[in-house]
């Protein structure tokens, strides 16, 4: 199964050469999409070790679409961000589950896992919490994060039609994967405090949009209706935290959709 680690940038020369020096033994192909940045990131994700493309005019779901593209070739597609905030040893823990093919799809949760002090602010929980209702609400999933750190099966991927060219994609992939049932898993992952200033949580506009488009997105996906007969869809949650531990078939309860409403 080629893994390839997807990671959307926008000026993050400080840390995207370390991000990726960090994971590129580990996965077969790590791929830096450069957002439009205007410092260095491209060069030093180069010399790294990671394959760049770009894509531009900025935007976290555009960036990820581009990425997604330039590894047509892969059956696993893991996400991550390239600010050094995600903690590269609890990869194995988030790809276990697909690897065995036991799930589709795997989050990194902060919120059941390690946060360092002061890598999430206050508008970032709480709004991923509320998140996590509405999603609970309207289609009965159990995830407790929108975590950036997440893994996907190409086909499950594919299903999704993933179209959010802005910061409502971590929730538009949650969202559709419940929509269609997908097997869905939460690992606890740990989040360290990022390298440099965050272009969201790091001013006001950037918190203000990215609670706009996250909230717009789950509304219209209510809205729109289920991609499928509606279902009910129950995540699951790894009991380990930062390593992974072995995954048997007993070992996750079963996450298929549950009866039809």
């Amino acid at each position: 199964m080629k893994s390839v680690i997807i990671i959307p940038a926008l000026n993050e020369q400080a840390a995207i050469g370390k991000v990726v020096r960090s994971v590129k033994n580990r996965v077969d192909q790590v791929i830096v999409v450069d957002n439009g940045s205007t410092d260095r990131t491209a060069e030093e994700a180069t010399r790294a070790g990671a394959d760049v493309v770009f894509a531009e005019p900025a935007g976290y779901g555009r960036a990820c679409l581009a990425g997604v593209a330039a590894a047509s070739d892969a059956d696993l597609y893991i996400f991550m961000d390239g600010d050094g905030a995600d903690d590269p040893n609890d990869l194995d823990a988030l790809i276990t589950p697909i690897l065995l093919r036991e799930v589709d799809f795997v989050v990194g949760s902060r919120a059941t896992g390690s946060a360092e002090h002061g890598a999430l602010t206050l508008p970032q929980r709480w709004g991923n919490s509320l998140a996590a209702v509405l999603m609970k609400l309207f289609w009965g999933g159990s995830f407790s994060d929108l975590g950036p750190f997440r893994a996907i099966e190409r086909k499950a991927y594919e299903r999704l039609n993933m179209q959010a060219e802005t910061f409502g994609w971590t929730v538009e992939m949650q969202v559709r994967a419940l929509k269609l049932g997908l097997k869905c898993h939460e690992v606890p992952v740990s989040y360290r405090r990022r390298i440099g200033v965050s272009k969201i949580s790091g001013t006001v506009k950037g918190v203000v949009m990215a609670g706009t488009y996250i909230l717009g997105t789950i509304f219209k996906e209510a809205v729109l209706g289920d991609l499928t007969t509606r279902r009910r869809v129950s995540v699951s949650n790894s009991a380990a935290v930062g390593h992974a531990r072995p995954y048997s078939q007993s070992s996750l309860p079963q996450l298929c959709g549950g009866p039809e409403d």
